[in-house]
């Protein structure tokens, strides 16, 4: 399970000394050995242990990364891509040791394009710092993972989120990237052209490649125009099935929901108590529309419509701002509003993805399983997409808190499998879902090996994530 595949590899301790050498002379102040910079730079979002790298770069131009890779490689030492470390599987871990490239001064927009409405910046850039950029021009960025990720990190680990359902995820959204690879040399996928039949979709290669294939440097992304009018509400249900039931219908009539999310009662009261709302603590559709003042009205009129037929109580929807930000700080709060059920358990952040059809079979079966072993484990979805996730708080300071925890976790991929979903919708791999990925692609896990050992021959980058290297 995921502990098990959080193992510390083999170090090279020969070349992570040679390579220590070198940057130091290289960087000077931006090249930092502490024992706290190093802890900052490994992974401590969830479970997982954290095994920090040797030492962190902080990275001002492509230079700089051609240069750490270039010593890197000649030495064969790792070589692992931090961005905001918001990542929930040990994707920043460095469990061979070796040196973490801190993207937070390659922050720059480089280009905006509003005419063809895209832009290229640099991958420390974060979602909400490139939003408040775009504003003056009438364009947003609208990928929403919760957190203030860095678009290197977001086109890494290929993230989605609450706007998912009609914007599309990373995947649909990146345009083009260029990286620095296991040569040192820096290369482009694609250029800005909306569509290409120009060869191998290198794009959407390193999209989702979790930092395995090389080093972003620069990403070029869509950008949409911000809606005239956004409304948005929530609507309580007598149980989850009638709210998944809610969902596939507005899904179904293609009602264009920019937002729609499924909080179950134990997340409502955890979000109740700490975001001050005073909703029932029933299952809860999250719902947000884009448009204009008539478009916004009639789509909030025919979810309103839904959810009755659906058993669902009123939808009081508003376009008034400043409830709409209560409404999604709420939201994007639900892992600390979780995690404050019980500050005094660890929190294990997972996530599944099923067809949308098969939703409320699956988490309604997860929260059977819940209840059956006593666990406290409140449940929130994208519903859109059919990605739910789940946040299991238990005791992590003996043997027998986190065997229960995995065998949790492990029927809840099973499950998710078995209904021709994925094992993970939007956190990625990394370490913690390793073994699920070859129960879900099986041999195809083989083909991206091959991969990986053709772009990346000596394993220098992000070793120990999505799959070992035989």
């Amino acid at each position: 399970m995921a502990l098990a595949d959080a193992k510390a590899g083999i170090r090279n301790e020969a070349g992570i000394a040679a390579v220590l050498g070198i940057l130091k002379q290289a960087f000077g102040e931006r090249f930092q050995t502490g024992e706290s910079f190093r802890a900052q730079h490994a992974h401590t979002t969830t479970y997982i242990p954290a095994q920090l790298p040797d030492a962190v770069v902080f990275a001002e131009t492509s230079e700089d990364v051609q240069a750490v890779v270039k010593a890197c490689a000649a030495h064969k030492v790792p070589v692992i891509a931090f961005g905001t470390g918001s990542s929930l599987e040990g994707q920043v871990n460095a469990p061979q040791g070796g040196i973490s490239i801190d993207f937070s001064r390659m922050n720059r927009v480089l280009e905006v394009n509003a005419e063809d409405l895209d832009c290229t910046v640099e991958p420390g850039v974060t979602r909400e710092q490139l939003n408040n950029y775009l504003r003056d021009t009438g364009l947003f960025f609208p990928i929403d993972p919760g957190a203030n990720a860095s678009i290197g990190g977001m086109a890494s680990t290929r993230a989605s989120g609450t706007n998912a359902v009609r914007y599309g995820t990373m995947k649909d959204n990146v345009l083009a990237v260029t990286a620095v690879t296991a040569n040192g040399e820096e290369i482009r996928t694609a250029r800005r052209a909306r569509k290409s039949s120009a060869g191998y979709d290198l794009t959407r290669l390193f999209v989702g490649a979790e930092g395995t294939l090389g080093v972003l440097t620069s990403v070029t992304l869509r950008l949409q125009g911000i809606p005239q009018k956004i409304a948005g509400g929530a609507c309580a249900f007598p149980s989850v099935k009638a709210a998944c039931d809610a969902v596939i219908m507005t899904i179904q009539m293609g009602v264009p929901v920019a937002r729609i999310e499924l909080l179950d009662a134990v997340q409502m009261r955890a979000c109740n108590r700490y975001s001050g709302l005073t909703y029932d603590e029933q299952p809860t559709l999250f719902l947000e529309f884009h448009g204009t003042d008539e478009t916004v009205a009639l789509q909030s009129a025919q979810f309103a419509e839904i959810a009755a037929e659906c058993g669902g109580g009123e939808f009081a929807w508003t376009s008034n701002l400043e409830e709409r930000n209560k409404l999604w700080k709420a939201r994007h709060d639900a892992y600390w509003a979780s995690r404050a059920l019980a500050p005094e358990l660890a929190a294990l952040s997972t996530d599944v993805c099923v067809p949308i059809s098969k939703l409320a079979e699956c988490v309604a079966a997860t929260q059977a399983d819940i209840e059956e072993h006593g666990l406290l484990a409140p449940i929130v979805g994208h519903a859109g997409d059919g990605n739910f996730h789940v946040l299991v708080l238990f005791d992590d300071k003996t043997p027998e808190g986190i065997a229960v925890v995995e065998a949790f976790v492990a029927r809840l991929n099973a499950r998710a499998l078995a209904m021709e979903g994925t094992c993970t919708g939007e956190h990625g791999v990394g370490q913690g879902k390793m073994s699920f990925l070859e129960q879900e692609l099986g041999g195809a896990v083989d083909l991206m090996r091959q991969v990986k050992q053709a772009l990346d021959p000596d394993a220098i980058f992000n070793p120990g994530k999505i799959f070992h290297v035989h």
